[in-house]
């Protein structure tokens, strides 16, 4: 393994759960308890972090898979099968959703269309986020397991 492979990785995957969590939480709140300007302004925010957030999620994983190789671990191998999931929702639902959601807004068009796809969007992020959690979860599990052999 690459000695800077298992750093990026890790600091990738925070990046890019940060994100996500920051992606949900402020869509939420926005939402929730501020003006239809606020909710642009997040929207806008969100769509101009894709520009780090796309590259994080690709780093982590690029090294996951890259670190992993042919090993049949079962919690690699159930990181493998999430990870599709995980990116196609990411790259047929969330960014199109993030998008268009920015656009709408953009244009104070705040209708049942608009709305609709916000409560897609945060479904899905939900997911990805859990699914995100699984991985990482089962991440730090392989690491103590290869600290204790």
């Amino acid at each position: 393994m690459n000695s800077i492979q298992k750093p990026l990785h890790l600091t990738a995957a925070l990046i890019s759960l940060l994100f996500i969590i920051s992606f949900w939480l402020s869509s939420v709140i926005a939402e929730l308890f501020l003006s239809h300007n606020a909710i642009a302004m997040v929207k806008h925010t969100i769509v101009w972090s894709l520009v780090i957030f796309i590259p994080a999620i690709a780093i982590t994983g690029g090294t996951g898979l890259a670190m992993a190789k042919e090993n049949h671990h079962h919690l690699l191998i159930a990181k493998r099968q999430r990870m599709p999931l995980i990116a196609m929702t990411g790259v047929l639902l969330l960014i199109p959703a993030a998008l268009f959601l920015n656009a709408k807004a953009q244009v104070n068009q705040f209708d049942l269309i608009f709305y609709s796809v916000q409560a897609i969007e945060l479904l899905a992020g939900a997911s990805n986020l859990l699914l995100i959690s699984m991985n990482i979860r089962d991440g730090l599990s392989i690491t103590r397991l290869d600290k204790a052999a």
